[in-house]
């Protein structure tokens, strides 16, 4: 199992020395999530001062952006780390695509597909030369003049990952992509009974392996050197968990559970009513979405979490305790969840 180093919303300035510590405390991978920072320009920051491991999107947002400004984008960063780069790709929700990226939405399982098959068409065209034709209900791309044109590249394979909760976004995963960061919002038992099964179907239909698919998450921990710091990060985890809990689009997750807390939650949020959000989630919720241990044993009990249902496993939220420890207790923790 690897380990990655997540940069959550980290600015730019700050990049660069994150992602070099991250190298030096043995780090497989360095992803930053497009949140209120270009994603891309934080990839490029963290290649150039951690040379020696992979760098990704965990997400960033497909539909406010082009499939050809994407594909451009995906091409430069590969060729510049040397076939380290991953994208990771996410679909968001149809408030923040219409409202906040004044862009279209509609059936986003089909618009995702849609966009990876433009994006490889693209690659196709720049690698071997082949005609740009690529015609779908949603994008279509069919003009590529040499001018415009970067050429092929050393490792023209970019991996693509996909981000998603929903069974269907999950059979896409198994269907199409190199990878799948599951949601941060996750048990276990949801990955057992909705996640894997919907991407073994995906892999199934398209006469993959599912082993050819790769599983990433950055995990909820609630960890602490001391019980006083493990209640704080719980109460971190309590207020995510509330925040994920009240949109629709992970409703899914507390049905799993039977969790009847959802339309409260969608209630306070609609009033604003973010602190009170949090005292609605039991402790029984929390430990069924994070992982609870003090920080000699995280990373033992990532392991014993995951081994068997993720690749790849990061450490989320990244602040309080997270963002105090020292390189000797996160050399701890890598050691652990490689085992």
């Amino acid at each position: 199992m690897k380990i990655d180093y997540h940069l959550e919303d980290s600015p730019l300035g700050a990049v660069a020395e994150r992602a070099a510590r991250a190298q030096a405390l043995g780090f497989d991978g360095v992803f930053t999530a497009d949140i209120s920072h270009n994603p891309f320009l934080r990839v490029m920051a963290a290649a150039s001062a951690a040379p020696g491991v992979e760098v990704g999107t965990s997400v960033a947002v497909a539909f406010a952006r082009s499939p050809m400004v994407v594909a451009q984008t995906a091409w430069d960063l590969a060729s510049f780390t040397g076939g380290r780069f991953r994208l990771g790709l996410g679909a968001q929700v149809k408030p923040h695509i219409e409202r906040r990226f004044s862009m279209p939405w509609g059936r986003p399982v089909e618009r995702m597909a849609e966009f990876i098959g433009a994006l490889r068409a693209i690659w196709d065209t720049w690698q071997n030369g082949t005609r740009l034709r690529f015609r779908g209900e949603h994008y279509s791309l069919t003009l590529m003049t040499p001018f415009f044109d970067p050429g092929p590249i050393a490792h023209p394979d970019v991996p693509i990952h996909i981000a998603g909760v929903g069974p269907r976004m999950s059979r896409l995963a198994g269907e199409v992509c190199d990878g799948y960061h599951v949601h941060p919002f996750h048990t276990v038992r949801y990955l057992r009974e909705v996640t894997l099964p919907a991407m073994r179907e995906g892999a199934v239909a398209a006469g993959r392996s599912f082993d050819q698919v790769e599983m990433a998450s950055s995990v909820m921990v609630a960890t602490g050197r001391d019980e006083s710091e493990i209640e704080e990060a719980r109460l971190r985890v309590r207020q995510q968990i509330a925040f994920y809990a009240s949109t629709p689009a992970y409703r899914r997750v507390l049905d799993a559970h039977d969790w009847d807390f959802g339309p409260a939650l969608a209630r306070l949020a609609r009033m604003k009513r973010w602190q009170r959000m949090a005292d609605l989630i039991p402790d029984e919720v929390v430990a069924e979405v994070a992982v609870e241990a003090p920080v000699d044993r995280l990373g033992s009990a990532v392991r014993a979490r995951y081994e068997g249902l993720l690749d790849r496993v990061g450490c989320y939220p990244a602040g309080g305790v997270l963002a105090s420890l020292t390189d000797e207790e996160w050399a701890t923790i890598r050691a652990q969840v490689r085992g």
